[in-house]
């Protein structure tokens, strides 16, 4: 898998390009063909998309993903805490460790279950909920072996109102709290709390999308912070109720906050970490509750002990300006950000204001350096574009299909990397060797070949037995 530092505008040791180069492209100009998913494994709504340009040929070393993964988890328990980026995943995403890999991809599918099971039939009675319910939902999405169990769905209210939506101003299903069970802490080496959220879908998250202007956070009632500024379509998605409804869910903060405090307080004394996905608008909803947490203490269980929070975020906007950026690297907060270069909105919001311009030369800062957005965390920037079929650089189903190419990708760079090793072996020591009887060897098999008198057959397995044991005289 050939992996650069990409670095077009900043440099920045956080973030690493996979270019499309790694994975097979059609003849057409700058159309990737992905991988099929497993039948066992969900796909994400607009997995159709991707479909219509994969190859047989492309799916058939998918098939070994889940053996694979099952004889790493014994290696993954030991190093959990580096998966999960205690050291800013030094050293791991480039080339992209199987483990991480191996993460990154059961972490997608998590998010999107919550694409599979979001009911978008207006005249179904789950209308903008869950089709199923919390003891179901795994196996209905075809994640039934994923060894979690789902604890809590999540509710939000936009704080927008568009006077031609059809749409109810009820809570939308927006996510969901699992844990693991006791089977997936022996392999995992903790018991992770899971948080994920699906992406944009309904008319007023997208107004909510679109409101660009940053405002203070104030999420920390003792310490507000007002130079801590996130996007406030984000914040009001996040912080908004339905105190208009009587019967009306608290807001979505208030939701999560409530279920990772009882979890953790349920689960004090194991080892825990906390691991956010989301998709696009999710992954901005991953982020705030992850700064929430880590600015409030709900993971400091003891003065010296501190549960690791993690988001993964998947073709996810910015969220916030430098400060939020700083306050997030202070709290302990880990983002790994998977972004496709193609990808419009992991440019969104700040497409001029951003981390670009926030500083002169490098050293002196301009005036609205507080209103530019920047990215928090570590990229792993992927490369793909179908020209029939645009909207899929923003697709999680071809995020998640190229990071497993890049499986396949490595391994055939590995062995391109072994047949030079052994190329340049053979050529090294062939020059201190006699090659007279090697050579009178093969011109004895030529001679062999080309003569009438003779019946021999030459196929490609005698052919190649003959090339070997030549390799292994000389090896020898």
């Amino acid at each position: 898998m050939a992996s650069k530092v990409f670095m077009p505008n900043i440099p920045s040791k956080n973030h690493v390009a996979y270019s499309g180069s790694m994975v097979p492209r059609s003849h057409s100009s700058r159309q990737l063909c992905l991988p099929k998913k497993r039948a066992d494994t969900t796909t994400s709504r607009s997995q159709s998309h991707v479909s219509s340009f994969i190859t047989p040929a492309m799916s058939t070393g998918l098939a070994k993903t889940s053996s694979s993964s099952s004889t790493s988890s014994s290696g993954l328990a030991h190093m959990w805490r580096e998966v999960q980026g205690c050291n800013n995943w030094d050293g791991l995403v480039e080339p992209l460790h199987p483990f991480l890999r191996q993460e990154i991809i059961r972490y997608g599918e998590f998010v999107t279950a919550c694409y599979e099971a979001f009911d978008l039939n207006p005249k179904s009675k789950r209308y903008l909920t869950c089709k199923y319910g919390k003891k179901n939902l795994f196996r209905e999405v075809g994640m039934g072996n994923s060894d979690y169990e789902v604890t809590k769905y999540i509710y939000a209210t936009p704080d927008v109102n568009i006077p031609i939506q059809n749409e109810p101003s009820c809570g939308r299903w927006i996510g969901y709290v699992a844990v693991s069970s006791d089977d997936a802490v022996r392999r995992l080496g903790r018991r992770d709390i899971v948080i994920t959220f699906r992406g944009t879908v309904t008319n007023p998250e997208w107004i909510s999308n679109l409101m660009s202007s940053l405002a203070p956070a104030r999420l920390d009632p003792n310490n507000p912070r007002p130079e801590v500024k996130v996007e406030s379509g984000f914040l009001s998605l996040y912080t908004s109720n339905e105190s208009d409804n009587k019967f009306g869910q608290g807001s979505c903060r208030e939701q999560l906050l409530s279920e990772v405090s009882r979890l953790l307080n349920r689960y004090k004394g194991e080892e825990l970490s906390i691991s956010l996905a989301g998709h696009s608008m999710g992954s901005s909803l991953a982020l705030l509750l992850a700064y929430d947490i880590a600015e409030l203490g709900l993971n400091r269980l003891d003065p010296k002990l501190d549960v690791p929070v993690t988001v993964f975020s998947f073709g996810g906007p910015r969220v916030g300006n430098s400060s939020f950026k700083e306050r997030c690297e202070e709290l302990g907060v880990k983002v790994l950000r998977i972004a496709n270069v193609n990808d419009p909105i992991t440019k969104l919001p700040g497409v001029l204001l951003n981390e670009n311009l926030r500083v002169f030369g490098g050293r002196y800062e301009f005036p609205w350096s507080c209103s530019c957005y920047e990215h928090v965390g570590v990229e792993i920037a992927l490369d793909f574009f179908n020209m029939q079929n645009p909207s899929c650089v923003h697709d999680l189903g071809s995020y998640i299909s190229l990071l497993k190419c890049l499986k396949r990708d490595q391994a055939q760079k590995d062995e391109e990397n072994l047949f030079n090793r052994a190329r340049e072996s053979i050529l090294s020591r062939a020059q201190n060797i006699n090659m007279e009887p090697l050579k009178n060897a093969a011109s004895n098999v030529v001679n062999l070949v080309q003569s009438p008198r003779t019946e021999f057959l030459m196929d490609e397995t005698i052919l190649g037995l003959i090339l070997n044991s030549f390799a292994l005289y000389i090896l020898l």
